[in-house]
């Protein structure tokens, strides 16, 4: 079964094997391994057409995160839906970066805007507790999905609110404001197979993929304390086109970050 599922899964994925192992482990309710441990095994009648359901779904493209329901972020598992955007490993960086320059400090206010699944927002008040964070999004689906993580993690420093950017956030001199905005031009070839499945709200902007973007650099300034962080996450050649809005907003000591892949990923800016 594993064998035929990853040769016809070969034509759409680029990780067939991988797919069919998730998917026949999920019919079975088990962890991965337990293939390995029981390649023998014969699946009833109703595994059968179980596993070949899911099987149908991921040769229409569906992402894997969908169907299974969940994704892995920062060590966190996290529920996911067609309401929100699949957290993506590049977003680690952002994560990262927050941790390289704040994490050995106390009673940080930190902000993140259009938290989505709240992967985020969740992947930092996990590491630490002591942090007053709000997560914002514009979507009430969204942020249901993201107090959901919450209560399943057990994760209870995060206040959730729903407004657009820095509009819902209920306090000001925050320390750090972070956010991965919709940057993909509308525009785009390869938005419609994104947005298939993908909540086109959390995908796409305007001017080029920028207009969030600028929305967000020019409300933090009035939200952040002095020396406070701007972080944001965008498309993998608009750095210096962020770098620009940043320095017409008065940011200073500006770093653009690259990813494992050595695209432009996360820029900094400090008010």
């Amino acid at each position: 079964m594993l064998n035929q599922a990853a040769q016809q899964l070969a034509t759409s994925s680029d990780s067939s094997r991988l797919d069919a192992e998730l998917l026949l482990a999920y019919t079975l309710h088990k962890p991965r391994s337990y293939l390995y441990v029981h390649p023998e095994q014969n699946l009833s009648t109703e595994q059968i057409e179980n596993f070949s359901k899911l099987l149908k779904r991921r040769l229409r493209y569906e992402p894997i995160a969908y169907i299974l329901g969940h994704k892995e972020f920062y060590s966190l598992d996290l529920q996911v839906n067609k309401n929100v955007l699949i957290p993506r490993p590049e977003t680690e960086l952002l994560v990262e970066l927050v941790l390289a320059k704040l994490g050995s400090q106390v009673e940080i206010k930190f902000a993140d805007l259009g938290t989505g699944s709240g992967a985020i927002a969740l992947a930092i008040a996990n590491k630490h507790p002591d942090w007053q964070i709000f997560a914002t999004d514009k979507s009430a689906k969204a942020l249901a999905v993201a107090k959901n993580n919450a209560q399943r993690l057990g994760i209870q420093n995060i206040k959730f609110l729903r407004g657009n950017w820095c509009q819902a956030l209920p306090i000001r001199n925050l320390n750090v404001i972070v956010s991965n905005p919709p940057y993909i031009c509308k525009h785009d070839s390869h938005l419609q197979k994104i947005t298939k499945f993908e909540p086109t709200l959390a995908l796409a902007a305007g001017d080029a993929g920028l207009q969030h973007i600028k929305t967000i650099i020019k409300q933090a300034k009035s939200f952040l304390t002095t020396k406070g962080l701007l972080i944001l996450e965008h498309g993998f050649d608009q750095g210096n086109k962020v770098r620009q809005l940043m320095e017409d907003q008065k940011y200073a000591n500006i770093e653009i970050h690259q990813d494992l892949a050595g695209n432009e990923r996360i820029t900094i800016g400090i008010k």
